[in-house]
């Protein structure tokens, strides 16, 4: 009963989602972007956060839909003109979490949404892709295994919109569980991703990071969100989590 009604109410926000990023959310929800500076985020590997940039607007180039025209303004994160630029990475770390995260990308390219710095959701350039990998928009990324790619999911349908389109995820996802001494007894959990309103995957449990992931090795109950800005160019708004507890 207590997960129907998560869901549900999930399925409401996603129905009702803020478009301005400085709407007032419900108390419990926490904006991991205010719009107008990086106070929150920092780059991986302290590599301070390189490019990216707070912006009003982004939009195709019209000479090259593979670039975005960047406005200035507020409430809207960028990785720069460039287009290629460090990992960010948020300063607080989170467990179980509800995540709301509103994405465009232009033609062809690449980033993604790392939970725990360490479980990729991808995003990707996908509209009208037919056969779908792990590596198309909304996949769960596969893992480092044996110099293979393994245990990546794609998502069950293709939600995607067009390049130079707003998009969004929303999210429910639960940590790993550790014992007293530290040993794993339960997976991380991708429990419900419900792209554009269409749920794209369902309890999908990842045993452990995914390729390109901050920490490679380890696992904690807590890690920071991290944002993929080194594939292309990428942007974001109305980032926000709600830190829950499941089972």
């Amino acid at each position: 009963m207590k997960y129907f009604l998560l869901s549900f109410i999930l399925l409401g926000l996603t129905a009702v989602a803020p478009t301005n990023a400085f709407d007032d959310y419900t108390s419990d929800w926490i904006s991991l972007f205010n719009g107008k500076n990086l106070k929150q985020w920092t780059g991986r590997g302290d590599k301070g956060t390189g490019d990216w940039i707070a912006a009003g607007a982004v939009s195709l180039d019209q000479s090259d839909p593979k670039k975005f025209m960047i406005e200035p303004g507020k409430s809207v994160l960028v990785n720069g003109t460039p287009g290629r630029t460090v990992d960010l990475m948020t300063t607080n770390e989170f467990g179980d979490i509800e995540a709301h995260i509103e994405f465009v990308v232009p033609k062809g390219s690449n980033s993604g949404v790392y939970f725990q710095s360490r479980y990729e959701l991808q995003i990707f350039d996908s509209w009208g892709v037919e056969q779908l990998t792990y590596g198309h928009c909304g996949g769960i990324y596969a893992r480092p295994k044996d110099k293979e790619n393994n245990e990546g999911h794609a998502p069950h349908v293709n939600a995607c919109r067009k390049p130079g389109e707003w998009q969004s995820f929303d999210v429910i996802f639960r940590a790993p569980r550790f014992d007293n001494e530290g040993k794993k007894i339960k997976n991380a959990c991708f429990v419900k991703v419900i792209q554009n309103g269409t749920v794209i995957h369902e309890n999908v449990e990842i045993t452990g990071p995914t390729i390109s992931a901050a920490f490679q090795i380890d696992e904690k109950p807590t890690g920071p969100i991290m944002l993929q800005g080194d594939h292309g160019p990428v942007a974001f708004r109305n980032l926000r989590i709600r830190p829950i507890k499941l089972n």
